[in-house]
């Protein structure tokens, strides 16, 4: 009798932890995240890393994370369409303006002129934020938060400009979304809009003279042997976008939710304390390698920033609505 009970018992056990097997397996999550700029080993594809890697050790292996970067899923707008359709499920993104043109607003020229501004702008509860997470999520986005970058600039070959009359005749390559091309006219220069994949050939062939979409880190990264000069004109304050198909995070349980969300901060949190010392380690490296940079005075950012507001906002105005750019008015850094 006590033999058959022990067998009985044995049994038991087997089929319960069987079927705790089981159910582990169908709670098991894979996770599809890209990003559309930053190649394995750049400030974003090591972010990608270490964000995929908290959320499967706060998972206990739970959730599976396969990385993809830039162009390993296509271009820019294509990876950004995947995001959107819920084939790829988080992404840190630059983000493109085929679907909703209220995504330019984080291409806005000349809000903030400052790191304080704008990290206080970018930052959880800030005016930026606020207005981006409720874009997203007409999107069907989930928004974590912004990746900020720094100040951006306009590197070229050749020639360079620190005024709009200096600008004339220099074609520099922008982002292919609104309002980037309309800013740099603004500033005096010819555009193209290329998509970033084509860039370096642009470059190589004499399509463009520069290109004016990036912190100098890109810049110094890709392009350094064709370009010779780096004007932070600060026309954008750079950011990329942390965020996730809505129907993927809804379609995790609360706990793996909170996981993804937690770890998607703590990356987060970490750039923007890092963000401004990785942009100087760029600008030294950028300058040890032959490239000649240029920190612009207050005045000459402020007479940039007058040409562009003076032009471009009101685009914005037709593009974006006029209730947008009010808020950007009312809280934009003053002139």
């Amino acid at each position: 009798m006590a033999i058959r009970k022990n067998k009985l018992r044995s049994l038991i056990a087997g089929v319960v932890a069987a079927g705790a097997l089981i159910a582990g397996s169908a709670q098991a999550v894979t996770l599809k995240m890209a990003t559309d700029s930053g190649a394995k080993g750049s400030p974003a594809g090591d972010t990608l890393e270490r964000w995929a890697e908290i959320i499967e050790q706060g998972s206990k292996g739970e959730i599976d994370v396969k990385v993809f970067y830039q162009n390993e899923l296509g271009s820019q707008n294509e990876v950004f369409d995947l995001h959107v359709a819920g084939d790829v499920d988080v992404m840190l993104n630059w983000p493109m303006t085929s679907y909703d043109k209220r995504i330019g607003v984080i291409y806005t020229p000349y809000m903030t002129l400052s790191w304080g501004e704008a990290l206080k702008a970018y930052s959880p509860g800030g005016w930026v934020n606020e207005m981006l997470g409720g874009i997203y999520s007409d999107l069907g986005l989930k928004f974590f938060g912004p990746w900020p970058e720094g100040f951006n600039g306009v590197a070229t070959r050749g020639k360079y400009a620190t005024t709009i009359e200096e600008a004339d005749g220099l074609k520099v390559r922008t982002m292919t979304v609104f309002p980037a091309p309309q800013t740099m006219q603004a500033l005096g220069y010819q555009t193209a809009a290329i998509d970033w994949g084509e860039v370096y050939t642009a470059l190589q062939t004499g399509v463009v003279d520069g290109e004016a979409g990036n912190v100098i880190y890109w810049d110094y990264e890709y392009f350094r042997d064709q370009l010779d000069y780096y004007v932070r004109s600060k026309h954008f304050f750079m950011t990329g976008v942390l965020s996730m198909n809505a129907d993927s995070y809804n379609d995790l349980s609360p706990e793996h939710q909170q996981i993804v969300a937690k770890a998607a901060e703590e990356v987060m949190q970490q750039q923007f304390t890092a963000a401004r010392a990785q942009d100087n380690f760029y600008v030294k490296k950028a300058e040890e390698s032959g490239m000649k940079y240029f920190e612009l005075s207050d005045e000459q950012i402020k007479e940039f920033a007058r040409a562009a507001r003076e032009k471009v906002w009101p685009l914005m105005d037709k593009e974006i609505g006029s209730e947008i750019m009010d808020n950007i008015r009312a809280n934009a850094t003053q002139l």
